[in-house]
């Protein structure tokens, strides 16, 4: 039996509520609203989320927490962990465009590193687990780094 689960999110904009005209309100119900505005190469509010960082912003979470239940699986205890990731966003000639890929740079410290060799291949199968990553249509790259 397949599982599936609904998300909502109200995107409200109204003329002059806020100073920059493509800036507006995104909110789900009983959290903070957050303001959104285009990014700073489309003459977005930089002070502002973005939905560029928005989406980069989910597919390193989304990873750290698939790596997480995975190695808690494999009774692997992490005691650091860090992303640093990048996105390319491509403009086509006719100002359309999107992602072509995103490079996941996530630094771990393992509690145990005897176990560096398992802990670097649960990337794969986190990868292969992420719910957003599965959303995508671009290649999610994952490089890895232990200490």
């Amino acid at each position: 039996m397949k599982k599936e689960f609904l998300f909502h999110v109200t995107t409200a904009w109204n003329y002059g509520e806020l100073p920059n005209p493509k800036s507006h309100l995104s909110k789900v119900d009983g959290r903070d609203e957050l303001v959104i505005s285009a990014a700073r190469e489309f003459k977005g509010d930089d002070q502002h989320h973005n939905p560029e960082d928005l989406l980069l912003r989910a597919l390193s979470s989304c990873h750290m927490m698939s790596y997480f239940y995975i190695c808690q699986q494999h009774d692997i205890e992490l005691l650091n962990y860090t992303d640093r990731a990048t996105g390319t966003l491509s403009l086509r000639e006719d100002n359309s465009g999107g992602f072509s890929k995103v490079t996941l740079n996530p630094e771990v410290t393992l509690k145990d590193p005897s176990q560096e060799s398992l802990a670097m291949s649960l990337h794969k199968k986190a990868h292969e687990l992420c719910f957003i990553a599965n959303s995508v249509s671009f290649p999610v790259i994952i490089n890895s780094i232990f200490n």
